[in-house]
């Protein structure tokens, strides 16, 4: 699997906050399915527990990565302590700015107590032990011309702390190599996962307030139940299904022998025809459409023209052959 694009992706979220759209199931289901296939020993149940766990790594590595920002500024307290105990301190290493120490979002951050009890329950608080980490944050943060700025402000305000935290994550922990890097070492399955918490965190630091952080904190994994039972049925489809599923698609690609067909286009493919047949309040655009940006991020360059061409065929074929099983105006 590829790396994801961009560090901050854009993502198009509801207005009340959750993790997963219904294109990262899509891709949650697809990886699942290409570690069935190259398994040696398949295991149906056994996929589909990894398949939740996958999704359940998300909201780790969403709290792994907040509870960074309250141990940068536990960091800049310590540093601060420090120079302040120079023999030859200098009057700003005496007197510092204590704004960043006393930023109001991270206290309301440090004593969440969902956060805590997320990070104890799951033994999270991994920065005690790799705190070069935030070391490395912190170089990097005093470098900021932004830093400078926020420090310099007197008596900031609720948004004015807010607006620099926003700015700390942007431009200071999202795009930093060494803390990816550190990333893909503890769990590979964060790696496609970490622009999509990205973007979530963004928009949940932009709109928490003083009123609102104990609920808004920490997001939904899923928009709803439907939504998780869509990534079981999913999966559970094409497995279950997968020799009826490789039946349609041979006959349908004339100049293609399916041992010359990528395995992650044969797997898309399979995804998108289980959709057909099998999800009837599911759009054929709709399906067509997420493969296609699924196929574009994750396979060959030509992949994207290849299926959308199989699975064009494969909608009129099974409208005119009356399988396609759709309910509902405007589904096809």
């Amino acid at each position: 699997m590829q790396r994801t694009g961009s560090i901050l992706c854009v993502v198009i979220l509801c207005s009340y906050l959750h993790m997963l759209t219904r294109r990262h199931i899509r891709v949650k289901v697809l990886q699942s399915l290409y570690a069935f296939n190259q398994g040696d020993h398949q295991d149906t149940e056994k996929q589909e527990k990894f398949l939740f766990y996958s999704i359940n790594q998300m909201h780790e590595l969403y709290v792994l990565l907040l509870q960074s920002m309250v141990s940068l500024r536990e960091h800049a307290e310590g540093y601060l302590l420090k120079s302040q105990k120079k023999h030859l301190a200098t009057e700003k290493e005496k007197n510092p700015s204590r704004n960043f120490i006393d930023n109001q979002l991270l206290h309301q951050i440090t004593s969440h107590d969902g956060l805590r009890q997320l990070i104890q329950n799951k033994k999270l608080n991994y920065w005690k032990d790799d705190d070069e980490y935030i070391a490395i944050l912190f170089n990097e943060m005093v470098k900021t011309d932004f830093y400078a700025e926020y420090l310099a402000i007197e008596k900031p305000s609720f948004k004015d702390d807010r607006d620099f935290v926003v700015q700390l994550y942007k431009k200071v922990i999202a795009p930093n190599e060494k803390l990816y890097e550190y990333l893909e070492d503890k769990r590979l399955t964060w790696l496609d996962d970490y622009p999509i918490v990205n973007t979530v965190l963004v928009k949940v630091l932009s709109k928490v307030n003083k009123d609102n952080i104990a609920s808004k904190l920490i997001p939904d994994l899923y928009k709803n139940e439907e939504d998780r039972d869509f990534a079981r049925d999913l999966l559970r489809k094409v497995l279950v299904n997968d020799e009826d599923l490789t039946a349609e698609i041979d006959g349908k690609t004339p100049n293609w022998d399916k041992e010359r067909i990528a395995d992650l286009d044969m797997i898309i493919l399979k995804m998108g025809i289980a959709e057909f047949l099998y999800f009837p309040s599911i759009p054929v655009r709709a399906s067509i459409n997420e493969y296609l940006e699924i196929a574009k991020e994750y396979s060959t360059p030509k992949s994207s023209l290849f299926i959308n061409g199989i699975l064009d065929k494969m909608v009129k074929d099974f409208t005119e052959s009356g399988k396609l099983n759709k309910i509902g105006r405007g589904l096809r």
